[in-house]
């Protein structure tokens, strides 16, 4: 498996994370979702997905143990291309899940909340690989680049 931008986001990313980070609407987030191992589709099922709810409709399950991670304007750097390198990289701050319990996630979901929707509602922007097991120890994905336009 790989990281993948959803179809629906192809394009579209910085315009969503532009959005959280200016307030547009202010109750605009990013959403984070572990996905659990057990029950993993392939990525070519997903990445036809148009709504967060479209990716959890089949034998694909949020880890809901570690609960979602939410980040606004405040957690995220301005975007900026990078003209030296002929692209656009977007990162995400150091996020924390304390303590975390549950099933052993492969994936996380980064999605595009407008107003703290229902999941018919919460645009996925891009899948990665992130390979845990929760044992009441802390997860910690290490700020990084999320989505890349070249």
């Amino acid at each position: 498996m790989a990281n993948i931008v959803f179809n629906v986001a192809k394009g579209r990313v910085r315009e969503f994370y532009d959005r959280v980070k200016n307030n547009d609407p202010a109750t605009a987030r990013l959403v984070l979702i572990p996905i659990e191992t057990s029950g993993l589709e392939t990525d070519a099922a997903l990445i036809d997905s148009d709504t967060l709810a479209e990716v959890l409709d089949g034998a694909t399950n949020e880890q809901t143990t570690m609960g979602r991670k939410f980040l606004t304007d405040s957690d995220l750097a301005a975007s900026a291309q990078d003209d030296a390198n002929d692209r656009l990289d977007l990162a995400l701050p150091t996020v924390t899940w304390t303590g975390a319990t549950g099933n052993a996630i492969s994936k996380v979901v980064v999605a595009y909340d407008p107003n703290s929707s229902a999941d018919s509602a919460i645009i996925p922007l891009t899948m990665f690989d992130a390979a845990f097991t929760p044992d009441g120890s802390d997860i910690v994905l290490t700020g990084a680049t999320f989505f890349r336009a070249t």
